[in-house]
C-alpha cells in the first residue's frame, strides 16, 4: 500500500481507503455486519488506513460499524464522518440558506453524535456533507469548524462537493479554510482536472475522490439484464434506459483498452489515482473480496500517459442523481 499526504491536515493515508456508505445498510442491500467487520479487518492488515463514513449512512449504523473494528485495531485509522443536511436535501439546493442546512448548533450536535456512534474522542475529518457556494460568506459554518477544531474534537475541516459540480467549491478551496474537499472524479466524471483539481493542489487543500466507480457502473457489471432490489439505490440511479446508456459505454470503453493489463474496476482505479492532486479515493467495499482486488490497485501504480489518453475520449457529460 503506498500512501499519500491529505493536504494541509498532514495525515499520511493510504491511497485506497474505505467508502462505509455501503456497510450502512438501507440504500445498499444485501450485506451482513459480519461480512462488513471482516472486510474492514481485512483491510488494516492490507494497509489501509482511512475510512470516510457519515452519520446519514445507515442513520449512524455505518459510523457504529466503523467505531467497533477501528477501536481495536491496534493500529492507527484515520476515521472522517459529515454532517447531513438538516433539510434532508441531497445536493444543496441554491436559494437555500444556511440556516436551514447547517446551522452552528446543529453542526456541533451533529459531530458530537458521530463520535458517540464512533466511539472515539476526536474525528480526524469533519465535512460538511454537501455544499453551496453561496454560504461561503456566512458565519455559521466558519464558527462551527473553528470552535470544533478548538475544541479537539476536530483535527481537520472540508466538505463533500455536490454531484458533478466541482466548480461550486473553488471559492471555498482558494480560501484556505478547509483542509479537504471531497469530489465524484472516475473515468466518466473528468471535469474535476480543469479547476478544481489544480487549485486544491496548488492551496494544499487535500482531494478525496469518490464514487470511482460511477455507483458500479465502471465494475462492468451492470447490463440491461441487471436487476437491484427495490429498495436498493441503484434502483433509481439506474433507473429507465440508463443501464442500456451504461452498458453501451462500457462496452465502448472496454474495446478501447483491450491488452492493457488490469480490469476495469483496476483501471478506474489507477484512473483517479493518476492524478496527484488525488490524496486518496474511496471505493465502497462491503465484503473481504472486494478489499483484496481494490487495495491490490496500489502497487500497480499510476496508469500510463497513452492509457490516460484513451480513457480522456471517454469522459461523459451526465448526471444520473439529478436527471
Amino acid at each position: 500500500m503506498r500512501y499519500r499526504r491529505l493536504g494541509r491536515a498532514g495525515f499520511e493515508v493510504s491511497e485506497v481507503a474505505y467508502g462505509a456508505w455501503g456497510i450502512g445498510g438501507l440504500q445498499w442491500l444485501g450485506g451482513t455486519d459480519a461480512e462488513a467487520r471482516r472486510a474492514l479487518q481485512r483491510s488494516f492488515s492490507l494497509g489501509l488506513n482511512f475510512i470516510d463514513t457519515a452519520l446519514a449512512y445507515g442513520d449512524g449504523h455505518s459510523e457504529r460499524l466503523v467505531g467497533q473494528v477501528v477501536r481495536g485495531a491496534g493500529g492507527r485509522v484515520f476515521v472522517a464522518s459529515k454532517v447531513p443536511p438538516k433539510n434532508d436535501q441531497w445536493p444543496a439546493r441554491r436559494g437555500i440558506g444556511i440556516e436551514q442546512v447547517f446551522p452552528y448548533d446543529y453542526v456541533i450536535a451533529c459531530t458530537e453524535q458521530s463520535l458517540r456512534n464512533l466511539g472515539l474522542e476526536a474525528l480526524d475529518l469533519q465535512q460538511l456533507h454537501v455544499w453551496n457556494p453561496e454560504w461561503f460568506d456566512r458565519d455559521d459554518w466558519r464558527r462551527a469548524f473553528r470552535d470544533l477544531k478548538e475544541s479537539g474534537k476536530v483535527r481537520a475541516v472540508g466538505v463533500s462537493i455536490n454531484d458533478h459540480d466541482p466548480d461550486s467549491a473553488l471559492e471555498l478551496v482558494r480560501s484556505g479554510l478547509v483542509d479537504a474537499v471531497q469530489v465524484i472524479y472516475n473515468i466518466f466524471d473528468q471535469s474535476p482536472e480543469r479547476q478544481l483539481l489544480p487549485v486544491a493542489q496548488q492551496m494544499d487543500v487535500g482531494v478525496i475522490a469518490r464514487v470511482p466507480f460511477d455507483e458500479g457502473a465502471l465494475t462492468g457489471t451492470v447490463t440491461e439484464a441487471t436487476v437491484f432490489l427495490v429498495d436498493d439505490f441503484r434502483t433509481e440511479y439506474f433507473a429507465g434506459d440508463r443501464k442500456r446508456q451504461v452498458a453501451e459505454r462500457v462496452a465502448a470503453l472496454e474495446r478501447d483498452f483491450a491488452g492493457t493489463p488490469g480490469t476495469l474496476p483496476e483501471i478506474a482505479l489507477r484512473f483517479c489515482l493518476s492524478h496527484p492532486a488525488v490524496s486518496t479515493v474511496i471505493p465502497g467495499m462491503r465484503t473481504v473480496r472486494h478489499v483484496e482486488s481494490n487495495l491490490a490497485v496500489s502497487d500497480a501504480g499510476p496508469l500510463d500517459a497513452p492509457t490516460l489518453a484513451i480513457l480522456r475520449r471517454h469522459a461523459w457529460d451526465k448526471n444520473f442523481y439529478g436527471e
